[in-house]
């Protein structure tokens, strides 16, 4: 096992929070998000077959609905336009609020 100096870590960090803030950015706008929605990005594990190793997803919380999350198959830092297009392709599939 190796071992990581916290200073590493710490600039591993920074870099990821950064990635995360311009990432959240892109995708507000893609979404058209408002002034009371928020919005959560984070990679997580994925065990799918033919899925990375990790995975972008996407928590989007408007305001008066349920939260969705939304995933995109890629690290964060290889999310691209394409991406986010089919993200606010899918979000838009959603029913408004009180439909069945």
């Amino acid at each position: 096992m190796a071992f990581v100096s916290l200073k590493a870590w710490r600039a591993r960090s920074a870099e990821r929070a950064a990635i995360a803030a311009r990432l959240k950015g892109e995708i507000a706008t893609a979404l058209a998000l408002g002034p009371g929605d928020a919005l959560s990005v984070n990679e997580i594990a994925c065990l799918d077959p033919g899925c990375p190793d990790m995975e972008t997803i996407v928590l989007v919380m408007r305001a008066g609905r349920p939260t969705r999350a939304l995933k995109i198959r890629r690290l964060m830092e290889a999310v691209d336009a394409t991406d986010l297009a089919a993200l606010a392709a899918e979000e838009k599939t959603e029913p408004p609020p009180g439909a069945a």
